[in-house]
């Protein structure tokens, strides 16, 4: 039992990373999944329209990028040397960066689906699909800023 004591800092900074990693990674490939198979049945009757949609397509892709970001400041904290304090701090941002990016992705990928029937109906209007897309993405990023001052 000692040695998980002596261990609990690099286990707890590992979970951090893992999840700051594994929980944007998942929650942006399904998010992406969503908009993609809405974007396919789009294109396969309007294949003008591809640009346009992969726009709305890359939306989820941001919270993966962040918690790889976070992910990676962990990482640099591994050593030899590693506090329970430092420990904590990045157990903390990898928990935020990972639970705030999941949700984010699947909730904003929600509203880029919605976004791609815009583009099929109003093509005009398929800008306002993005914007409404991207103000979810405001709380991946204000998670993102903190999770990164939390480590640094």
């Amino acid at each position: 039992m000692q040695q998980f004591y002596d261990n609990l800092p690099m286990i707890m900074t590992i979970v951090g990373l893992g999840v700051s990693i594994l929980l944007t990674g998942v929650g942006s490939a399904k998010g992406g999944t969503m908009i993609g198979q809405a974007a396919v049945a789009l294109i396969s009757e309007q294949p003008e329209k591809f640009g346009q949609s992969l726009v709305l397509q890359m939306m989820s892709a941001s919270q993966g990028l962040y918690g790889f970001i976070v992910g990676f400041l962990i990482f640099m904290n591994i050593n030899d040397d590693l506090t329970f304090t430092i420990a904590l701090k990045c157990l903390g941002a990898g928990l935020l960066m990972g639970l705030t990016g999941y949700l984010t992705a699947i909730k904003q990928s929600t509203l880029a689906t919605a976004g791609i029937q815009i583009l099929a109906k109003k093509p005009e209007h398929s800008t306002k699909g993005v914007l409404y897309s991207a103000m979810i993405e405001t709380y991946a990023i204000f998670a993102f800023v903190i999770s990164v001052l939390i480590i640094l």
